[in-house]
C-alpha cells in the first residue's frame, strides 16, 4: 500500500555563489545621493575650468607659472615622501623587531604627530626659527606631520611577516643587513608603497603648512588668485591640474605594486619573530628614537609652552579662543554625524552586494580623496553662486564640503563593521518578512554600531583639523580654532596665535587617544 505523505513547504534553496540579488532601493537611492555630492566637485571644476574655450584652459595649464607651482609641488612630495620613508621604516623595524629598551613607550611617540595638524607645526617652527620660510620649513613640517603614515603600515606588517624566510637566509650565510634588503623589504613592500602614496596626497592637498611656511604650490596659488581676482577660471583650471596630477600618482602606485604576492603558503600560524640584538648599537639606536620624538613631539610643544608662557593678556582673548573652541566643536559633529549618515548606505552596500552598481557608488565616494580641500571649496563656491545663492557662506555648503572631503574615511569604517557581523541575521529577518528598511535598522546598524561609532570619531578629529576649506566656505561670523589661528600667524602675531593652536592639539589629542586605546 502506497504511503501518502503530507505536503511540506518548500524551503527556498540559497542562491548560487556566482548570483547576487539587486541592492534594495532603500541603500541605492541615498548611496547614490552620497555618490553624485561626492562627483560635483570634480564635474563642476570641468566646467568652470573649460567656460572660455579649451584654448583658454590650456594656455592657463601650461604657462610659465603653473609648470613652476607644478616643479614645486614635486619637489616638495618628493622630498617629504623620502624623509618620511627613512623615519617611518627605521623606527618601526626598531621597535618590532629588535630589543630597542621602551619600544612601547617610543611607538606611541612614533604615532603622537598625527595629533599636531600640519599648519600647527609650521606655525611653532617658523615662530621659533623665521628663518625656515620656503621649501625647508615646508619640508620640515610636512615631513614631521606626516611621517605616521608610513611608520604604522610598516610596523603593522613587520607584526604580520613570519620570520621563518629570514632565519633560513640568515642561517645560509645572509647579514642582517643583506637579509633585511633580500627578504624583508620586500614583503614590507605594499605596505611602505601605500603609506607614501598617502603620505604625497597629503602634501599635494596641505594648504595650511605651505601658507604659513610661504612656500608657493598649487594649493596657496589656487587660493591667491580665488581671493586676488573676480575671474575664477585661472583658479578652476590649477584645480584640475591638481586633481589630474593626484590621480596620476594614485595610478602609478598601482600599477608599482606589482603580482606577486607575500602571503604565507604554509599550515599553521606565523611565529613570533626573534627580536634581533642591538648590543652596540643599542645607545644609537635610542638617541635616533629620542632626536625624532624631539623634532617632531617636544619642540613644538615646548614651543607653544613658550608662546604661551611670554604671551600678554592683549594676545589673549577667552571669550574668541571659547567661541573658536564651541564652533569648532559644533562644525565637526554636524559634519561627522551627517558624514556618517551619507557613509552608511555605501558601506553596507560595498560590504553586502558585490555588483557592478556597489562597486562603481563606492568608487565614485572615494573620488572625493583625491580633491584637496581647496578644490572642494572652490568648487562648491561655484556651485552655490552659479545655482544656489542662498546656501552661499551658510552652514549646510560646509558641512557638504565635509561630507565630500571625508565620506571615504567614513565608508571604509562601516564597511568593516558591516563585514564584521554575521549576515545570517539578516537574511532570517528578510525570510521573516522584514522591509530591507526595518532589516537595516534593527539588525545591521546595531550590529555594527561600535565600528560605524568609532568611524565617526575619526570623521570629527580630521573635521576639526580641516582648514581650507573651511576658510572658504565658513558662514560669516564663524571661526573655527583652525581659521583663527590661520589669521593670527598671517599677521605674525605669534602670542595670539598659540592658545589656539594648543586648543586644536589638545582637542584633537583626547579622541585620538580613545581610538587608538580601542584598537
Amino acid at each position: 500500500m502506497t504511503r501518502i505523505r503530507s505536503a511540506r513547504p518548500a524551503r527556498a534553496l540559497p542562491a548560487p555563489a556566482g548570483r547576487r540579488r539587486m541592492p534594495p532601493l532603500v541603500l541605492l537611492l541615498p548611496a547614490g545621493a552620497a555618490a553624485l555630492l561626492a562627483l560635483l566637485p570634480l564635474g563642476y571644476l570641468g566646467v568652470r575650468a573649460m567656460e572660455h574655450g579649451w584654448a583658454h584652459a590650456w594656455e592657463i595649464a601650461t604657462e610659465a607659472r603653473t609648470l613652476e607651482l607644478l616643479g614645486n609641488s614635486l619637489r616638495l612630495a618628493a622630498v617629504v615622501v623620502a624623509a618620511s620613508l627613512v623615519l617611518g621604516v627605521s623606527l618601526a623595524w626598531l621597535t618590532v623587531r629588535t630589543d630597542l629598551p621602551g619600544r612601547g613607550v617610543w611607538a606611541v611617540l612614533a604615532t603622537l604627530p598625527l595629533a599636531v595638524p600640519s599648519y600647527v607645526a609650521a606655525f611653532t617652527w617658523i615662530s621659533a626659527v623665521p628663518s625656515l620660510a620656503g621649501f625647508t620649513g615646508a619640508a620640515i613640517t610636512l615631513t614631521c606631520a606626516c611621517f605616521p603614515y608610513v611608520f604604522l603600515p610598516v610596523a603593522a606588517a613587520l607584526r604580520g611577516v613570519d620570520p621563518a624566510q629570514e632565519e633560513a637566509a640568515r642561517s645560509l650565510g645572509a647579514g642582517p643587513v643583506r637579509t633585511f634588503v633580500k627578504v624583508t623589504a620586500p614583503q614590507l613592500r605594499p605596505a611602505a608603497a601605500g603609506g607614501s602614496i598617502l603620505v604625497a596626497l597629503y602634501v599635494l592637498s596641505d594648504f595650511g603648512s605651505v601658507s604659513i611656511t610661504r612656500y608657493d604650490t598649487f594649493t596657496r596659488a589656487i587660493h591667491s588668485s580665488y581671493q586676488a581676482s573676480f575671474d575664477r577660471t585661472p583658479a578652476a583650471v590649477l584645480g584640475c591640474v591638481l586633481v589630474t596630477l593626484t590621480v596620476l600618482l594614485v595610478l602609478a602606485e598601482n600599477r608599482t605594486r606589482g603580482r606577486a604576492g607575500h602571503s604565507r603558503t604554509g599550515r599553521g600560524s606565523a611565529r613570533p619573530p626573534v627580536r634581533l640584538r642591538l648590543g652596540a648599537l643599542t645607545a644609537p639606536a635610542l638617541a635616533w628614537c629620542a632626536g625624532v620624538a624631539a623634532v617632531t613631539v617636544a619642540f613644538p610643544l615646548a614651543t607653544l609652552g613658550y608662546w604661551l608662557t611670554i604671551g600678554t593678556s592683549a594676545d589673549r582673548d577667552p571669550q574668541r579662543l571659547l567661541d573658536a573652541a564651541s564652533a569648532t566643536l559644533l562644525l565637526a559633529a554636524a559634519g561627522a554625524a551627517v558624514t556618517t549618515l551619507l557613509a552608511l548606505p555605501v558601506g553596507v552596500l560595498s560590504a553586502r552586494h558585490r555588483g557592478r552598481a556597489a562597486r562603481l557608488l563606492e568608487q565614485s565616494v572615494w573620488a572625493g580623496h583625491a580633491v584637496p580641500g581647496i578644490t572642494v571649496g572652490l568648487a562648491l563656491v561655484f556651485f552655490s553662486v552659479r545655482y544656489a545663492y542662498p546656501l552661499y557662506q551658510e552652514l549646510p555648503l560646509l558641512i557638504a564640503a565635509y561630507a565630500v572631503l571625508f565620506l571615504p574615511v567614513a565608508v571604509a569604517s562601516a564597511r568593516a563593521a558591516v563585514l564584521q557581523a554575521p549576515p545570517v541575521l539578516e537574511e532570517v529577518a528578510r525570510s521573516l518578512g522584514r522591509s530591507p528598511l526595518r532589516v537595516l535598522r534593527e539588525i545591521t546598524v546595531p550590529l555594527a554600531a561600535p565600528g560605524i561609532g568609532a568611524g565617526a570619531a575619526l570623521t570629527f578629529v580630521v573635521i576639526m583639523k580641516e582648514l581650507p576649506a573651511t576658510l572658504l566656505l565658513r558662514p560669516t561670523g564663524t571661526d573655527t580654532l583652525a581659521t583663527r589661528l590661520w589669521t593670527e600667524t598671517g599677521a605674525g602675531a605669534f602670542a595670539g596665535a598659540a592658545p589656539y593652536a594648543a586648543a586644536i592639539v589638545l582637542l584633537a589629542a583626547v579622541p585620538s587617544y580613545l581610538l587608538g586605546r580601542r584598537s
